[in-house]
């Protein structure tokens, strides 16, 4: 027969869904603090100069592929 070793952290297996008593820990929502304030919702959408930049690097890219696809055929 073999020696029983003891469990070296025993655990307390009298109360396994006992948790953790009232007061313990903070609340929930107490801690994330007072936010960026109230919302407000967007009164414009993009301003054209940033869309008309995405838009051209778009369609460079586009017309690079393209001439690279002409040139491959070729």
């Amino acid at each position: 027969m073999s020696a029983r070793i003891p469990d070296p952290e025993p655990r307390n297996t009298s109360r396994p869904n006992q948790g953790v008593p009232p007061g313990e820990t903070p609340p929930g929502e107490s801690s994330t603090g007072s936010g960026a304030g109230p919302y407000r919702p967007l009164t414009r959408g993009w301003a054209k100069g940033p869309l008309l930049v995405i838009c051209l690097v778009a369609l460079a890219c586009a017309l690079f592929f393209l001439a690279y696809a002409v040139m491959l055929n070729v």
